[in-house]
């Protein structure tokens, strides 16, 4: 049943690629087909994943042989199954508001390749998750770097959106040829492409070396710093709710690596494990603190992903802790509490992605100026994003607040360990992970508040914000960004989402909200899917009762999701109710007063808080990390145009003047270190010319220096 199931489905996912390349986009009947059979597809591994998520019998599935090369198998166990289960059932939501999107002339696809990189994204997905050899697992890990190649190139309406699927595919082809090495490296030693058989791998310096380079090939696709440049372009460059898809689905591919080789490859070296803290602090920082000064609403959820990154990187050292100190109880707490936000993530980000899809597709733009207002032209949209916002800060009572107070209950176990070296990296990454906790209520609330549930303005003060490295030329840009085009009367008549994105909004919203109250029913079925890795009876060990959590350690804290959904109600109506009886009924009562020239409600206009403005204190707290520049411009008005050359020295009193301010900030990783390499590999190439004209004796010495590097390398890892 389940070889059938999963045949079944990606003869769906293939069928719907024939359909997207085949007839076109034309009709919207068309446009929707493909994400249709995305969804048959997606419902079907969904049962496949459900089914050996709570099996205890793995399935193997034989492939005919490949390309003459290797004999491919599946393997569908409890681990495949739990992460089959969680992309797909995002994949069937997803592929429905895909459908709603597409089908809509303001969501049209006017490429044939989105429809066909999505569908490749499933399948790839899919098939990375079910491989048992390493032949199969890296030729689906390739044909998912083409697949966000093809969704980041659909639209390339400017230089950034040019540049997008290069850096996308560079950095896959690095995770892929990480990946390549460390597969070599074990298949070397054990004589074999089963993904199984390394478990036999012992010890040493070719152990270790495989852990570094498997952690770098995962990491990458999941955005840890410094290999989280291409998020940033990536997810923004993409159409529609392929943002949810690559955020929310393929992203996942990274955790399940991590996951599935902890449980191969054992204990990590204690320097590896301080790294893989450190950088998941770092990661979530960084991440969550760029997010908050972006101007477009895009770059803030995919900044957002990488702060998820680092938060879930974190929580898996906890886990590479336990295991190192052979501490199976903390590598259960580790392990759980990293499960936890990969759910959280993944729901939560799908979430936001799918509905800034149809509010962008109403307003035209996703600047965060723009789309002032669209939770109230949009309701259903407005909902979930307000949903998968709240869950993405850590706010209860969403997933994102149980699953973050897991991480930070799973990091305070520190005090356990003996070693000072693990209890430094954990409280530094603990301390990170707080402060990023925190930055991030911030940058959803503002998101949130003066966005999508925000009133429109309108304004000619021209400012603009630019995250960019510092040699970007200077540009100038209104609030209401000048490439905003006015809601399209096509989504208007199509309504907000339509009748299938609204269902798959729903479930979406749903899981955000809806998982919270049922955490320790999530809990169990976690421990089903973590039965290869870790015992089952351990991951139990988090429910102190059936309703109430704990971080696997008795007695150290407690939570109750599920009464936390009946005790919040109760107090925000107890504390209106007293509200009401200590004001005599005044508190609901309409005051007019004149309004002072502030950020309070009854500002309107150019006068009113705006999202760029909000961010500005962070800007100037934060300026040492994120190198803030101010650059201002005062320009004279002359029958009602500014004239640029004029200095403001030189202004006359009573001179109308058109005010520019632009705010950049740099990108420490992209300015600092991929800049600099890029016109180090330049001077190597224009150096590297001068080889083509040399002579025979110069190439024969290149390669017998080449050959003795390589034979000294292979020496030192036996």
């Amino acid at each position: 049943m389940t070889a059938a199931l999963i045949v079944a489905a990606l003869a769906c996912l293939l069928a719907g690629a024939a359909v997207d390349l085949g007839l076109g986009t034309r009709w919207a009947m068309v446009r929707a087909l493909p994400y249709l059979l995305g969804a048959v597809g997606s419902a079907c591994l969904l049962a496949v994943g459900i089914h050996a998520t709570l099996s205890r019998t793995p399935t193997t599935i034989g492939i005919a042989p490949l390309f003459d090369v290797a004999r491919g198998a599946l393997r569908v166990d409890p681990l495949a199954g739990l992460f089959l289960t969680l992309m797909f059932g995002i994949g069937l939501a997803v592929s429905l508001c895909f459908a709603s999107w597409a089908w809509s002339d303001a969501g049209r696809a006017h490429r044939r390749a989105v429809a066909t990189g999505y569908l490749t994204l499933l399948a790839s997905v899919a098939v990375v998750v079910c491989a048992a050899d390493a032949f199969v697992f890296l030729f689906a890990w390739e044909a998912l770097t083409v697949s966000f190649y093809l969704l980041t190139s659909a639209q390339r309406g400017s230089e950034r959106q040019a540049r997008a699927p290069w850096i996308t595919a560079g950095i896959g082809k690095l995770s892929g040829a990480s990946l390549l090495f460390g597969f070599l490296l074990l298949a070397g030693r054990t004589h074999s492409l089963a993904i199984a058989s390394w478990s036999h791998v012992g010890p040493g310096g070719l152990h270790d070396v495989a852990w570094v380079l498997l952690l770098v090939g995962f990491a990458a696709k999941l955005g840890v710093v410094p290999l989280q440049v291409w998020i940033p372009v990536g997810y923004p460059a993409a159409p529609g709710p392929s943002r949810a898809a690559m955020a929310g689905i393929a992203a996942n591919v990274g955790v399940y690596g991590l996951w599935r080789f902890l449980g191969v490859l054992g204990r990590p070296p204690v320097w590896l494990v301080i790294v893989v803290l450190l950088a998941g602090g770092v990661t979530a920082f960084l991440g969550i603190l760029f997010a908050g000064v972006q101007s477009r609403l895009s770059r803030v959820v995919a900044y957002s992903s990488v702060e998820q990154a680092g938060i879930i990187l974190v929580a898996y050292g906890v886990a590479l802790t336990g295991v190192t100190v052979g501490s199976t109880t903390l590598e259960v707490v580790g392990l759980l509490a990293a499960s936890l936000q990969v759910v959280a993530h993944a729901v939560a980000k799908s979430t936001v992605f799918c509905s800034l899809a149809f509010a962008e597709a109403e307003a035209g733009t996703d600047d965060l100026d723009a789309l002032r207002g669209a939770g109230r032209r949009l309701p259903w949209s407005g909902a979930a994003f307000g949903a998968g916002a709240l869950a993405l800060a850590g706010l209860p009572p969403t997933i994102g607040f149980v699953s973050e107070w897991f991480v930070l209950e799973a990091l305070m176990q520190q005090f356990r360990l003996g070693g000072l070296a693990l209890r430094l990296g954990l409280a530094g990454a603990g301390a990170l992970v707080a402060l990023t906790t925190g930055l991030a209520a911030l940058a959803f609330v503002r998101v949130l508040g003066l966005t999508f549930l925000g009133r429109r303005i309108d304004s000619t003060a021209s400012v603009s914000v630019s995250v960019s490295p510092s040699s970007v030329s200077p540009s100038s840009v209104s609030p209401v960004s000048a490439s905003a085009a006015p809601a399209s009367s096509a989504a208007t008549r199509a309504g907000d989402a339509g009748v299938l994105g609204r269902v798959g909004l729903v479930a979406l919203t749903l899981g955000c909200l809806g998982i919270a109250a049922a955490s320790p029913w999530e809990v169990r079925f976690l421990g089903h899917g973590l039965a290869p890795l870790v015992p089952r009876a351990g991951v139990l060990g988090a429910l102190k009762s059936p309703w109430v959590l704990q971080p696997v350690y008795q007695g150290f804290s407690i939570l109750s999701p599920s009464w936390l959904w009946v005790v919040l109600p109760f107090a925000c109506v107890g504390a209106f109710a007293m509200a009401m009886l200590l004001s005599r009924g005044r508190y609901v009562r309409v005051r007019r007063v004149p309004a002072w020239r502030s950020a309070t409600a009854g500002v309107a206009g150019r006068s009113s808080y705006t999202a760029f403005g909000f961010a500005n204190p962070l800007r100037h707290v934060l300026a040492n990390v994120l190198a803030t520049e101010r650059i201002r411009r005062v320009r004279p008005v002359v029958a009602g145009m500014s004239v640029a050359g004029e200095a403001e020295s030189r202004l006359q009193e009573g001179t109308s003047v058109h005010v520019e301010s632009e705010t950049r900030v740099v990108e420490p990783v992209e300015a600092y270190l991929y800049r600099p390499a890029w016109r180090l590999a330049v001077a190597v190439a224009d150096a590297a010319r001068r080889l083509q004209s040399g002579s025979l004796n110069a190439y024969v010495a290149y390669m017998l220096v080449a050959l003795l590097i390589a034979l000294a390398v292979t020496a030192a890892l036996r």
